[in-house]
């Protein structure tokens, strides 16, 4: 089975994130995408996040009606600082004959050398780097740049920076974010 495994702090999901999944899905023909929100973020510690079972819930919600699609508990369940080597080889754990790919945005790997263990990372998964709107590939100087597949999304110019905003300030996040996590953050008063 060949799995994709899309980590980040959701905070909250959005449209973008699931046209990129689905994007991806297809072109390199996944049987399934994992969700996995994080507990706490090693590299956004410092950021207003709402709870992880907030997140988590949004995430359920976001994913709804899409078969290929799944979210996992793993990090949340966990706890604590979430590092995504250890995501990895627990699923590779579970699943030692499935084809791990680790999908993440292009502005995340200006970063990636700084990862706990990113060797391991590297070993234990494909890296699938999605592109994104002001990020070349010329840019990102991590030293696994010729293990990493590079898979060109539609540019979805839309941020959780930018959906908490303008809940903050009471403008729409219609069309955004799915109408039932829109639904979610309204009845739970987040990012308010």
């Amino acid at each position: 089975m060949k799995t994709g495994i899309f980590g980040g702090t959701f905070n909250p999901p959005h449209t973008g994130h699931l046209i990129v999944a689905e994007y991806v899905r297809e072109k390199i023909s996944l049987d399934k995408v994992v969700f996995v929100s994080s507990a706490v973020p090693p590299h956004k510690q410092d950021l207003d996040i709402v709870e992880a079972h907030h997140r988590l819930e949004m995430l359920q919600c976001a994913v709804q009606g899409n078969r290929y699609f799944e979210v996992s508990d793993i990090e949340v369940r966990r706890g604590g600082v979430s590092f995504t080597v250890d995501t990895l080889v627990e699923f590779r754990g579970r699943s030692p004959d499935d084809h791990l790919y680790f999908l993440i945005g292009m502005d995340n790997l200006r970063d990636f050398d700084t990862w706990k263990m990113g060797e391991k990372i590297v070993d234990v998964a494909e890296i699938v780097a999605m592109t994104r709107p002001g990020f070349k590939q010329e840019n990102f100087g991590t030293k696994h740049k010729s293990e990493i597949v590079l898979c060109d999304v539609p540019e979805v110019a839309i941020s959780s920076r930018d959906i908490r905003e303008r809940v903050k300030t009471g403008k729409s996040i219609r069309y955004l974010v799915p109408g039932s996590v829109e639904t979610y953050i309204t009845r739970n008063h987040l990012y308010r």
